[in-house]
């Protein structure tokens, strides 16, 4: 049977600390909004307190869960036992979005493994804490990260290993610099995001204006 806790227990930060995968899970507030979900790896959690966790958001093709969390803060996150006794814990909390413009970016980048092109930290303040069986969860066998290694996690401590680098995250570092999105910037890709956009449709208004100018002084030239 299921159980609550006020908080994350020792017990379930080792558990937590020893599974490779878990899942992000984030709503607006309109009905008519979609539900965004998404996996994480890389070693990209740390469990600051117990009440209190974070990860790292990479630069990628979407950033709904960002989006979601400036709208309401609501967000919860699984996890799910691969391996070993079935078990499900779901972590509720309310989010907060640390950007690169952030005062305490810096600090908070410290605590997680060296990674390509990160985005921002999404940081977890803990209002629900509970598990279930997890019967209907396959057991799956772990073979490696997307990077080369995995740093261990231990509560309110920096992993003691950096993650390795990879040809997937050395090409996603190269995208970040190309658009503007590099790890170095002082601006969160969303933001770059939003400026380039911003740019694009400036520039094809001053194309079309100097059209329509070009195209009325014509019948007055002949």
């Amino acid at each position: 049977m299921g159980k609550h806790y006020e908080e994350i227990t020792p017990a379930l930060a080792a558990w937590i600390g020893s599974q490779p995968l878990f899942f992000v899970a984030t709503a607006p507030l309109s009905a008519a909004g979609h539900v965004n979900s998404s996996p994480k790896g890389l070693d990209c959690l740390v469990i600051a307190s117990p009440r209190q966790v974070a990860y790292l958001d990479m630069t990628g093709s979407g950033v709904e869960t960002i989006a979601h969390l400036r709208e309401n803060g609501r967000i919860v996150l699984m996890f799910c036992a691969f391996s070993g006794p079935p078990k499900i814990v779901r972590v509720h909390g309310r989010g907060t979005v640390v950007t690169k413009s952030s005062p305490d970016w810096s600090s908070w980048l410290a605590r997680f493994p060296e990674l390509a092109a990160p985005r921002s930290v999404i940081v977890v303040d803990v209002t629900r804490v509970s598990d279930s069986c997890g019967y209907g969860v396959p057991k799956l066998d772990f073979r490696v990260d997307s990077s080369a290694r995995r740093a261990r996690r231990r509560v309110g401590e920096a992993p003691t290993r950096w993650a390795g680098s990879s040809p997937i995250l050395a090409r996603i570092s190269s995208r970040s610099r190309e658009t503007g999105t590099d790890p170095g910037a002082s601006r969160t890709g969303l933001m770059t995001s939003l400026a380039l956009r911003g740019m694009l449709v400036a520039s094809l208004l001053i194309l079309l204006v100097g059209c329509g100018s070009s195209s009325s002084d014509d019948p007055q030239e002949g």
